[in-house]
């Protein structure tokens, strides 16, 4: 009888565990649903203090690190965080390294690597979350497999496929002398067009925005063609309805900047300096540190025009 009762209680201590667990894993899974459902995007790229959003990311980050460690299946927190890494490396991390005086050359190479670390990190995360969904994707393109793989995708599967490419080539242009992500180049290129056939008008033609950048910024050898970007440019701006000043930007800095055409290029950057911060609302912080970043450019055009004369408030040793 005694024994009966030992058994009895351990039963129903394990049961107690067990339901334990469960609530607590469903607690888990309602917090990550809460904080990676759509609009939750918004409370950053909505706001118009960038340096509040810049300070408040990387705690944002690692709380959802914290919560992967408990969930780490959960596809919104692998996507989410994965591309908070991406975007925090290129908004506050590679982008105001970029604006750094010349004196402060160190401090501009220590940012660049942090970037680029950050940018793997986030690629690392967003390839788990979609090798767990498709098994064997992480090998794809290595075993020649990538086309069948990505023929399986659907249209949910877009942002990890545009993060994930974002994240590849922007490590990749930090450093253009690492040969593994050099051979990666079309495996990430390969991603973005599945997700521009999956979904052509992803977040307001930011497809066709990458796109340009793209085939502006990679040799032909490597799949770049120039004759497409004007037409990437123009569905960039379309879908936006004007409203993105970062399309601009790329094109002054991707375009104009090569090709030495300045009137171009100072253009393309009051445009984005017309950009009405306040017209799209989700969009309000890209727009307004992509509009920091064409005042920057136009005050600095000597710096990158050989024909623009300097004058005596000119100081190339400040910057």
């Amino acid at each position: 009888m005694r024994a009966n009762n030992v058994l009895a209680s351990i039963l129903a201590v394990c049961c107690l565990i067990s339901v334990s667990c469960s609530i607590n894993k469903l607690a888990m899974n309602l917090v990550a649903d809460a904080l990676t459902g759509d609009g939750n995007a918004d409370v950053f790229t909505g706001d118009n203090d960038p340096q509040l959003v810049g300070d408040a990311i990387p705690f944002a980050i690692k709380m959802y690190e914290a919560l992967l460690s408990q969930n780490p299946t959960h596809q919104g927190l692998i996507n989410t965080t994965g591309s908070m890494f991406v975007m925090y490396a290129n908004a506050f991390v590679q982008g105001p390294s970029e604006m750094l005086s010349q004196a402060q050359h160190e401090e501009r190479v220590a940012a660049m690597a942090r970037a680029k670390n950050l940018y793997l990190r986030g690629l690392e995360l967003l390839y788990r979350g979609l090798e767990l969904k498709y098994p064997g994707f992480g090998t794809a393109f290595r075993e020649e497999r990538l086309p069948q793989m990505l023929s399986r995708m659907k249209r949910e599967d877009v942002p990890a496929l545009y993060w994930s490419a974002a994240a590849g080539l922007s490590a990749f242009s930090l450093n253009p002398f690492d040969l593994d992500l050099g051979l990666r180049i079309m495996e990430f290129y390969s991603l973005v067009e599945r997700a521009y056939e999956l979904d052509p008008d992803f977040n307001q033609g930011a497809l066709d925005e990458f796109l340009l950048l793209f085939h502006a910024s990679v040799p032909a050898g490597m799949g770049g063609d120039p004759t497409r970007i004007e037409t990437y440019f123009e569905r960039a701006v379309e879908k936006s309805g004007g409203n993105s000043a970062g399309v601009y930007v790329s094109y002054a800095q991707s375009i104009c900047i090569p090709s030495q055409n300045y009137d171009k290029f100072k253009e393309m950057l009051e445009r984005a300096l017309a950009v009405d911060v306040d017209a799209n609302p989700s969009n309000r912080l890209v727009n307004t540190i992509s509009r920091r970043k064409a005042r920057f450019l136009l005050d600095h055009a000597p710096q990158y025009f050989f024909m623009l004369s300097t004058d005596d408030e000119w100081n190339d040793e400040e910057w």
